[in-house]
C-alpha cells in the first residue's frame, strides 16, 4: 500500500509538469518516466503509474465538467495546479476505478493526503471538500461497511458472464405542435436514457415502471427501438454483461420529477432539433437517433 501511495505521488508531480508546461498528452509517458527515475527508482512495477495517468489524462473532459459542477464558485483555471490535478486523480478513482481495488473512502484519502504533502495551507480542506460532494451524489458507497479482506474474483469466459436484464426508454411528448424528448443528465455531465434493473417479468411493463419511478411519468410503449450491451464490473460478482432493452415510449408533456438517485442530478424536456447539441454517451446515440427518426417520419 505504500507503493501505491509513492505511485501516486509520481502521478501528480508527473500530472503537475504536463499540465503547467502545456504539453501534449503523447508527453506524458517521457515525463513519468523522469519523474520516477528521479523520486521512486528503486520501484520494479510501474504499472499502475502509467494505468493512473493514462486514465486521467483520457478522462480529463468529463472529469473537469465534474470538478466545475462540483466547485461552482472556483473556475478550473482559478484552482492551482496542484489542487486541480489531485481533484482529477481522486474523481477518478473515486468514479472510475475498481471499487474493489479502490474504495470510495481510500480514493478521498489518498488525495487528501498528497493536498497535505504537495498542496498549501488550505487544499486538504478544499479537496476534502470537492470529493465529498461527489461522494454524497453517489450516496456515499461504503460508508458503513466493514473492513473485508480482498476477494479475487476469477476472469470467466464472456459466454459465460452472468446476464443482468434491463428497461430503458426513449420518452416523447407532443406539445403546443412540437415533438419534445426527456432526458436524465448525470454527474459525469452526459444526458442519457431512463433505465432500471428489471429483475423478472415483462421488459415492457418493467420498463414503464421503471420510467415511473425515475422521472415521474406515466408512458405509454410506443416502439421497440432494440437492445444495447455492456459490459460492467461488480466487486462480488465480477464482470457482469448489462443487456439493456430500449424502447420508445409515449407521455404527457408533464413536470419530470426526478428520482432522489445517486448520480442523477437534473431531467428535462428538450425539442426534437434541440436533441443534436446534447452530450450523449456514444452507445446510446444510436438508439436516440433511431428515435428521432421515427418521431420525424410520424410528424
Amino acid at each position: 500500500m505504500a507503493n501505491r501511495h509513492l505511485s501516486r505521488s509520481v502521478v501528480l508531480q508527473s500530472l503537475f509538469e504536463w499540465d503547467f508546461r502545456g504539453c501534449h498528452d503523447e508527453q506524458i509517458k517521457e515525463i513519468i518516466t523522469r519523474v520516477s527515475q528521479e523520486f521512486a527508482p528503486g520501484m520494479g512495477d510501474f504499472s499502475f503509474i502509467e494505468d493512473l495517468s493514462t486514465h486521467v489524462l483520457a478522462k480529463k473532459p468529463d472529469l473537469d465538467k465534474i470538478i466545475e459542477k462540483a466547485a461552482p464558485d472556483w473556475p478550473l483555471d482559478k484552482i492551482s495546479v496542484i489542487d486541480r490535478n489531485i481533484l482529477r486523480m481522486g474523481l477518478y478513482e473515486l468514479l472510475f476505478a475498481d471499487r474493489a481495488e479502490v474504495p470510495a473512502k481510500v480514493a478521498i484519502n489518498e488525495a487528501i493526503e498528497l493536498a497535505k504533502s504537495f498542496g498549501g495551507e488550505n487544499s486538504g480542506k478544499f479537496i476534502n471538500g470537492v470529493l465529498g460532494s461527489v461522494y454524497k451524489e453517489l450516496g456515499e458507497p461504503g460508508k458503513d461497511s466493514a473492513p473485508k479482506k480482498k476477494k479475487r474474483i476469477e476472469d470467466v469466459p464472456y459466454e459465460k458472464m452472468l446476464i443482468q436484464n434491463l428497461g430503458g426508454a426513449v420518452v416523447y411528448a407532443r406539445h403546443e405542435g412540437e415533438i419534445y424528448m426527456a432526458f436524465v443528465h448525470d454527474i459525469f455531465g452526459h444526458w442519457t436514457l431512463s433505465k432500471g434493473k428489471i429483475p423478472e417479468g415483462d421488459v415492457r411493463e418493467g420498463t414503464v415502471k421503471k420510467v415511473k419511478e425515475e422521472m415521474g411519468l406515466d408512458v405509454t410503449i410506443k416502439e421497440d427501438l432494440g437492445n444495447n450491451e455492456y459490459i460492467a464490473s461488480d466487486p462480488e460478482k465480477g464482470k457482469i454483461r448489462k443487456q439493456v432493452h430500449y424502447f420508445l415510449a409515449e407521455s404527457n408533456f408533464d413536470e419530470i420529477k426526478l428520482a432522489q438517485k445517486p448520480g442523477l442530478d437534473d431531467g428535462k424536456w428538450f425539442k426534437l432539433a434541440d436533441i443534436l447539441e446534447l452530450n450523449f454517451y456514444n452507445d446510446i446515440v444510436p438508439i436516440v437517433t433511431k428515435a428521432v427518426t421515427l418521431l420525424s417520419q410520424s410528424k
